[in-house]
């Protein structure tokens, strides 16, 4: 059942409720909406008349909301962007659906993106968007189906597809070694150490992996991604502790060396998350269906 009129006001009265949240002056909300002030001053007294409540105080020159307005305006942008992003799928919506999904920047461009090529020429009809979010966010408030995600599964209102293990190498510049063959945990425990934001734990779990317990923060500098993080490693800045995916090609070429004969499995891993409305989504469908033959054996380790 649609709600009743007076609980659904005009869209261009709510634009300039949440324009003035947002902008903080009458003046800036007309240049944006390309009205005069006095109009935007009119469409917020009908928002009111609407409602049947006051939502803005005035003194002098100025519209001031009130704090329920401000949190009106909140849950209104959202339902917004919601009306937006569902028009835009309206406008350029293929065949066969669109997947509007968050990546994670390095994982979706070495991992994901590879593997696309065969994913749209057995859906050619379904068009995939990505954009980057380095954390988890709510799907009601973010405009994506679904998202790839490095963690656990401990996602609310989510439902989650297994797609790999993560198996870390420590690695260096040749030069960093000095001219050792073999370097042993305790030595890298003394090296400079690089680390990463989405993994702050990575280093202390190594090392209580390999026989060296470390309760503590440990010293080193810190990195926001993967890509900025290997750049430091091959810039012989410190030892990183990588994705071996992400670094078999350095390694290879001999840019980088590889501290560890095997790699350590990391706690953790990577999913597909979705919210559970989403779930018969088509488009959602068609990916994780295809995405699933993709995914690594959920205990590749003999036990």
């Amino acid at each position: 059942m649609i709600a009743p009129r007076r609980l659904l006001p005009s869209i261009a009265s709510l634009r300039a409720l949440e324009a003035l949240d947002r902008l903080g002056s009458a003046s800036a909300v007309a240049a944006e909406l390309d009205l005069t002030q006095s109009a935007i001053s009119r469409q917020l007294q009908t928002l009111e008349q609407q409602i049947g409540t006051g939502l803005i105080h005035r003194e002098r020159n100025r519209l001031i909301l009130s704090p329920a307005a401000q949190k009106y305006a909140a849950d209104i942008r959202q339902a917004l962007n919601q009306i937006a992003q569902a028009s835009l799928r309206v406008q350029v919506a293929p065949l066969g659906g669109t997947l509007n999904l968050a990546i994670l920047p390095t994982f979706g461009m070495r991992w994901l993106v590879p593997r696309l090529p065969e994913f749209a020429r057995l859906h050619p009809n379904v068009t995939v968007n990505m954009s980057t979010r380095l954390h988890p966010f709510s799907f009601a408030s973010e405009p994506f189906d679904a998202a790839l995600h490095f963690g656990d599964t401990n996602w609310p209102g989510t439902e989650s597809l297994f797609l790999r293990h993560e198996n870390l190498l420590p690695v260096c510049a040749p030069a960093l070694l000095r001219g050792k063959d073999r370097v042993e945990p305790d030595d890298v425990l003394s090296m400079p150490l690089l680390h990463i934001q989405t993994r702050p734990r990575a280093w202390q779990d190594w090392f209580n992996a390999n026989g060296l317990p470390q309760s503590g923060s440990l010293p080193g500098t810190m990195y926001d991604q993967f890509s900025t993080i290997t750049q430091a490693a091959l810039h012989g800045l410190g030892v990183a502790l990588m994705p071996d995916y992400l670094v078999e090609q350095d390694i290879a070429l001999g840019r980088l060396v590889a501290l560890q004969d095997a790699p350590t499995e990391a706690k953790g891993a990577y999913y597909l998350i979705w919210p559970q409305e989403k779930t018969r989504d088509s488009a959602l469908q068609f990916f994780r269906d295809w995405l699933a033959t993709q995914a690594q054996s959920e205990d590749p380790l003999p036990r």
